[in-house]
């Protein structure tokens, strides 16, 4: 379900925030600590001021870099999924971006990492948190398919990019207990989300999904 751009004007306002929050639930989001991330981080302030009116629509949007800004509904689905009604401990996001998924994650998690391989993004994205002061947010420079194994395991992990196979070094980084939702193949991609148990791992197809690549590598 797609949700329709807020009507009328103030589009960085909060009003307009609530607005989308409402249209969020709607469309069957329930989380109620996602809900209030998402309402409490402006999305406008990650894309580029001509971009701004659009900030608040239900559409992925361009942050330059041949990359984009997941559209909130999809973000808002990831972060439900990953916190499944828990208390985040520790939580990665692979593909930082221009930082708003970043953001909503610290909002969720006691402790949030997000890991970027283009060096000019991450930069852009620390400029667009930095207004922000989030304090248990660190964001690095590095290969998305390896992951932080140094401040591993994690409770959550969210991809946001599509790989054409489920990475085992991020599956490695689960804690037990952990979930990771992550977009799944080429041409046509799904959303898939992979549950650390004692035993093993389970794995859960989602929705339909449409990402940029994650590709490996440092840019």
């Amino acid at each position: 379900m797609t949700l329709a751009p807020a009507p009328g004007s103030g589009m960085t306002s909060q009003r307009t925030r609530d607005r989308m929050v409402a249209r969020l639930r709607e469309c069957g989001v329930a989380d109620e600590v996602v809900l209030e991330a998402i309402r409490d981080v402006p999305r406008h302030m990650f894309v580029d001021e001509a971009l701004a009116s659009r900030a608040y629509e239900d559409s992925a949007l361009p942050i330059g870099f041949e990359q984009t800004i997941s559209q909130p509904l999809t973000v808002a689905r990831m972060l439900e999924a990953v916190r499944n009604g828990r208390e985040l401990d520790r939580a990665l996001e692979v593909g930082t971006g221009c930082g708003y998924g970043a953001a909503l994650l610290a909002r969720v998690a006691k402790a949030a990492y997000s890991i970027e391989r283009i060096a000019p993004l991450l930069e852009k994205a620390r400029a667009n948190l930095r207004p922000l002061r989030i304090r248990n947010l660190r964001l690095a420079h590095g290969d998305g398919y390896q992951g932080l194994p140094e401040v591993a395991p994690f409770n959550a992990i969210v991809v946001a990019a599509a790989a054409p196979h489920v990475p085992r070094a991020l599956q490695d980084q689960l804690a037990v207990g952990g979930r990771m939702v992550i977009p799944v193949g080429t041409e046509n991609q799904e959303l898939r989300l992979i549950e650390r148990t004692s035993s093993g791992f389970k794995e859960t197809r989602l929705d339909a999904a449409r990402f940029v690549p994650l590709r490996a590598g440092k840019g």
